[in-house]
């Protein structure tokens, strides 16, 4: 038991390391959340810093998920719950970090590798339609809703009912909370589209 109420404990600690936070502050001596959309993760970072800067912080986001889920098997005890609830702990980690006042991202990156951990074929088959919905619409945040949704649907229609469907499930209300203002946005036609000039870049 110890061990894992340890393991979700660490996991959270590790979604709390804010990448674009840190690597804005070390880049550009800026905090990114006080730039273009106020957001710490990825698209934002694309918009304020530029697209190496971007890629580094979408990889290092999706490892945090990834990183977490091995780490709930490591000190899980087989359990099938305690890797999911691990993967909770860090996407709460990202989205409130105990580091920086709790004021993070969306937590998107991080639910990437957590789903692409617990179940990969489902969140495949996800990201490749939120991707090429991202493609033709580019909306950022309309391609992480979808994924959000089709992923427990996708488990749900491959037979997997247990805890990485519930979690998913909890994942995708979550995330459209989080991105209720995205919604609205969308709905109005002011949502800012990838590529988009504003995001107030950082020369």
């Amino acid at each position: 038991m110890i061990p894992s109420i340890f393991a979700v404990l660490i996991s959270y600690l590790l979604g709390s390391v804010s990448f674009s936070v840190v690597l804005a502050k070390s880049l550009k001596g800026i905090d990114i959340r006080q730039h273009g959309s106020g957001n710490a993760g990825a698209t934002n970072t694309l918009r304020v810093l530029g697209k190496g800067p971007a890629i580094l912080v979408l990889l290092l986001d999706v490892l945090k998920g990834i990183a977490a889920i091995w780490l709930g098997r490591w000190l899980g005890a087989g359990s099938e719950w305690i890797p999911a609830l691990c993967g909770i702990a860090a996407i709460v980690g990202h989205n409130w970090p105990i580091y920086f006042h709790f004021r993070g991202g969306k937590g998107i990156a991080t639910t990437i590798g957590v789903m692409a951990t617990l179940a990969f074929l489902p969140a495949l088959y996800a990201g490749v339609i939120a991707i090429i919905s991202i493609v033709f619409t580019r909306y950022v945040s309309l391609g992480s809703l979808i994924f959000v949704l089709l992923t427990p649907l996708f488990l749900w229609i491959s037979g997997q009912h247990g805890p990485t469907f519930w979690i998913s499930l909890l994942i995708c209300i979550f995330a459209f909370w989080r991105h209720r203002t995205n919604i609205v946005k969308i709905v109005q036609g002011r949502e800012n589209k990838l590529g988009s000039k504003g995001g107030n870049r950082v020369a």
